[in-house]
C-alpha cells in the first residue's frame, strides 16, 4: 500500500477545494456566492467628468495661451518703458560729463591760444570734469570709454599748462573722448519703439546732443582762433564743417521735437549772447583769407557758453519730457498688465466654474442613476429573483409594487433628456429581468416536481420490488435461485439508491429512518452493498464507531457513492479500499475510499469540492448542471444534509488515483457499546495509511493554521 499524500486540516475547509469527477465539469458558484462586482469609477479620461473636463480644458488653455501672449506683451511693454526710463537717465548723466568736458575742451583751446585769463575757470571746469568722471565708474561701458580714450587726460592737461601742447592734438583728443561718450549714450542706440512720442523724444534728444556737440566745437575752435588772432591752415575749414554740422542737426531736431521743445530751441538762439555769437562768426567768415581778426576771445568765449548753457538746458528739459513719458508708458503697462492677469484670472475661473457646473449636471443624475442601477443589480432583483425562486406560489403572483417601482426620473435630479431615457430604459431592463426570473422559477418549480413525483414513484415501485424479493428469498430453497435473487435484491438496492439521489437532487427526500445507531463497519457494509462491483471493494480497517440513527442513511448513501465513483474510474482488477479511524483530537470520524484509478486534474478536483462543500445547492444547480454533474450535486448535498463539520475531501492517490474523504463531526457519533470489538483484518500497508493520512494533517496545519478554525 502506497503511502497517501499530505491533507490539510480536518476540521478546517480545505483552501484548494476540489472539482468533481463524478462527472467532468466546469465551475460552479459557492453557495450564495452570487457577488456582483462592485462600482469602480472610471479612471482618468475615460469617465464622463474626465471628457467633460478635457472638452472643457482645451478652449481653457487656448485662452490662457491668448492671455499669456497679451501679457507678454504688455510685460515686455513695461520693461521697455523701464528700460528706457534707466537709459535715458543714464544719458543725462552721460551728457552732464560731455557738457564739462566741451567746457574744458574749449577754456584748453583757449589757454594754448594765449588767453591767461582762461587759467582760473579751467581749473574749477577741471574739477567738475574729474567729478562727473568718478560719478561714472559704477557705468561698465562708460568706464570702458574713460580707460580707452581719456587715460591721457592728465598728460594733456600738464601739457597745456606748460605750453608744449600742440592746439590741433589737444581739440583732437578732446573731441574724440567726446564722440566716444557720445557713441556710448544709450539715446544713441535706440532709434525705434512701440510709442511714437517716446521714440521721436528719443530721437530729439540725439539730434540735440549733434547739434550741442557742433556749438560747442566751435565755440573751442573759434576761441583759439580768436585768441591767436587770425585762422591759420585747417582752421576754416574746420569751422565750416563745424557750422554745417550743426545746422543738419538742429533740422533733424526741428523735425522731431514738439512744439514746446522748438519753442525752447528758437528762445535760446534769440538771446543777446546767442546774436553776439551770430556777429563773431560772421567775422570769421569774413578773415577766410588769413586777414587779421579783431574779435576779444574772452567776449566770444562767454557768450558761446552762455549759448551752450542754454542748449543744455534745452536738452535736459527734453531728456525730462522723454523720461516722464516713459515713466508714464511704465504706469500704464503696469496696469495694463494687472488689468489682463486679473480679466485672465477671472475668465479662467469663470469658465472653468461653468466646466465645473456642466460636469455636475451630467454626473449627478448619471451616479443617480448608476447607484439605482446597481441597487437593482445588488438588492432588489436578487431578492425578487429569490423570492420567486423560494416561493411554492405562482411566480406570476409574486411581482410585488416594489419590484415594479419605478426608476427615479433622471430630469428630476436635473440630467438631460437622454439620461431620462436610459432611466427608462433601466427600468424596462429590471421589469424584464424580473418577467423572465418568474418564468424560470416556475419553469425550474415544475422540472424540479417532476423530477420529485418520478423518484418518489421509482422509490414507491423498488420498495415493492425489494419487498417481494425479500419474500421469495426467504421462500425459495435451492442455491442457485437463492443467488439469482439476491443478485436480483442488489440491482433493485441500487436502483433504490438512484431513486433517493434523484429525491436528494430535488430537495425533497427526508432521510430513511433508522431508530437506533448504528455502527460503523455496518454502515460501510451498507454503502458497499449498493454499488455494483461490490466483489472489487476491500473493507481494509474500519476502527470501531457509532453512527447516530438519523445519519445512518445519509452517511450509507453518501458513502455508496465514493464507492461507486472509484470503481468505474479505476481498473477492472484493481481494488477499492476503505479505511476509518478516529481523530480524538479533533473528535472527528473519517473514512476514506482510495482507489487507484485515472485521477483527477487540479481543475476537477476544485470543482467537485465546490460543489462538495454546498455551493450547488438550490433548484436552479439541479436545473442549470449538466447531468454529467449531477453525482457532485448529490454528495453534496448529503454533506449538506448531515450537518455542519461534515466534510468531503479529494487527494490525489500516491502512484496514481483519487483518494476521497468524509470527515463525520463529534456530534454525529455514538459512544461504542463493545471497545473490545476489534477491528477486521487490515492489509499490511494500512498502518502505514493511516500514519501518512495523519502526519499529512498534521503538516497541513502547521502550513494553515488557519484552516483550523474556517
Amino acid at each position: 500500500m502506497r503511502v497517501w499524500m499530505p491533507v490539510r486540516p480536518l476540521r478546517g475547509r480545505l483552501a484548494a477545494i476540489g472539482k468533481g469527477r463524478f462527472g467532468k465539469g466546469g465551475s460552479v458558484r459557492r453557495h450564495g456566492g452570487r457577488t456582483t462586482p462592485g462600482r469602480r469609477p472610471m479612471p482618468g479620461w475615460r469617465s464622463i467628468r474626465g471628457r467633460v473636463a478635457v472638452v472643457i480644458t482645451v478652449p481653457i488653455c487656448l485662452l490662457l495661451a491668448v492671455a499669456g501672449l497679451a501679457v507678454h506683451g504688455r510685460a515686455e511693454a513695461l520693461g521697455d518703458a523701464r528700460t528706457t526710463r534707466a537709459e535715458v537717465g543714464l544719458s543725462l548723466r552721460i551728457q552732464a560729463l560731455v557738457h564739462q568736458l566741451q567746457r574744458e575742451r574749449g577754456l584748453t583751446n583757449g589757454l594754448l591760444g594765449g588767453e591767461k585769463e582762461f587759467r582760473p575757470p579751467l581749473s574749477a571746469t577741471r574739477k567738475r570734469v574729474d567729478t562727473a568722471l568718478r560719478g561714472m565708474r559704477s557705468e561698465s561701458a562708460v568706464e570702458d570709454v574713460v580707460q580707452r580714450h581719456l587715460r591721457r587726460l592728465a598728460d594733456i592737461r600738464a601739457a597745456a599748462d606748460r605750453g608744449t601742447a600742440g592746439q590741433a592734438a589737444t581739440l583732437t583728443f578732446y573731441t574724440s573722448a567726446v564722440n566716444a561718450l557720445n557713441a556710448v549714450d544709450p539715446v544713441a542706440e535706440t532709434a525705434t519703439g512701440a510709442d511714437r512720442q517716446l521714440r521721436d523724444g528719443l530721437a530729439a534728444l540725439r539730434e540735440l546732443a549733434a547739434a550741442k556737440e557742433s556749438v560747442a566745437l566751435e565755440r573751442g575752435l573759434l576761441n583759439g582762433v580768436f585768441a591767436q588772432g587770425a585762422l591759420h591752415g585747417r582752421a576754416y575749414i574746420d569751422f565750416t564743417e563745424v557750422r554745417a554740422t550743426r545746422v543738419a542737426a538742429l533740422t533733424r531736431f526741428r523735425q522731431v521735437a514738439t512744439a514746446p521743445q522748438r519753442a525752447a530751441l528758437k528762445k535760446a538762439f534769440a538771446t543777446e549772447d546767442a546774436e553776439r555769437t551770430t556777429a563773431y562768426e560772421k567775422q570769421a567768415e569774413g578773415a577766410a583769407d588769413g586777414s587779421p581778426l579783431r574779435a576779444d576771445a574772452r567776449t566770444w568765449w562767454d557768450a558761446m557758453t552762455v549759448l551752450v548753457d542754454d542748449l543744455y538746458a534745452v536738452q535736459q528739459s527734453v531728456g525730462d519730457d522723454v523720461r516722464d513719458r516713459a515713466d508714464r508708458l511704465s504706469h500704464d503697462a503696469e496696469l495694463a498688465l494687472a488689468a489682463y492677469l486679473v480679466t485672465g484670472t477671472l475668465i479662467a475661473a469663470l469658465v472653468a466654474g461653468l466646466a465645473a457646473v456642466a460636469s455636475r449636471s451630467l454626473t449627478r443624475p448619471l451616479r443617480g442613476l448608476a447607484e439605482t442601477a446597481h441597487d437593482v443589480a445588488r438588492r432588489r432583483l436578487p431578492a425578487a429573483v429569490a423570492r420567486i425562486q423560494q416561493s411554492p406560489q405562482d411566480s406570476a403572483q409574486l411581482l410585488t409594487p416594489e419590484d415594479a417601482q419605478d426608476t427615479p426620473d433622471a430630469r428630476l435630479l436635473g440630467g438631460a433628456a437622454e439620461i431620462a431615457e436610459v432611466a427608462a430604459s433601466l427600468q424596462q431592463v429590471e421589469h424584464t429581468a424580473l418577467q423572465l426570473a418568474a418564468q424560470q422559477a416556475g419553469l425550474r418549480r415544475n422540472t424540479t416536481e417532476s423530477l420529485a413525483n418520478l423518484g418518489r414513484r421509482n422509490q414507491s415501485l423498488v420498495r415493492r420490488q425489494l419487498s417481494l424479493i425479500t419474500r421469495l428469498e426467504r421462500q425459495e430453497l435451492d442455491p442457485d435461485a437463492l443467488a439469482e435473487l439476491f443478485e436480483l435484491d442488489h440491482l433493485a438496492t441500487r436502483m433504490r439508491r438512484n431513486a433517493e439521489s434523484l429525491l436528494v437532487l430535488a430537495g425533497q427526500n427526508p432521510p430513511r429512518p433508522t431508530a437506533a445507531p448504528a455502527d460503523g463497519l455496518e454502515v460501510v457494509q451498507s454503502a458497499v452493498a449498493e454499488v455494483e462491483q461490490y466483489r472489487r471493494v476491500l473493507i481494509a480497517t474500519v476502527e470501531p464507531v457509532r453512527v447516530r440513527g438519523h445519519a445512518v442513511a445519509d452517511v450509507a448513501h453518501l458513502l455508496a457513492e465514493l464507492i461507486e465513483n472509484g470503481l468505474n474510474f479505476s481498473p477492472p482488477a484493481e481494488l477499492v479500499e476503505v479505511h476509518g479511524w478516529y481523530d480524538a483530537k479533533d473528535d472527528t470520524y473519517s473514512i476514506a475510499v482510495v482507489d487507484h484509478g485515472i485521477g483527477m486534474s487540479e481543475a476537477d478536483k476544485a470543482r467537485a469540492g465546490a460543489l462538495f462543500s454546498g455551493s450547488g445547492s438550490g433548484e436552479e444547480a439541479l436545473v442549470a448542471a449538466p447531468t454529467r454533474f449531477l453525482g457532485h450535486l448529490v454528495v453534496g448535498r448529503l454533506a449538506h444534509r448531515l450537518g455542519e463539520g461534515a466534510q468531503v475531501h479529494l487527494f490525489d492517490t500516491p502512484g496514481g488515483g483519487l483518494s476521497a474523504l468524509l470527515v463525520l463531526p463529534g456530534r454525529l457519533l455514538a459512544p461504542v457499546e463493545d471497545p473490545s470489538t476489534s477491528p477486521p483484518p487490515a492489509r499490511p500497508a494500512v498502518s502505514s495509511l493511516l500514519n501518512g493520512f495523519r502526519a499529512g494533517v498534521a503538516r497541513a496545519e502547521a502550513r494553515n493554521p488557519q484552516g483550523a478554525s474556517s
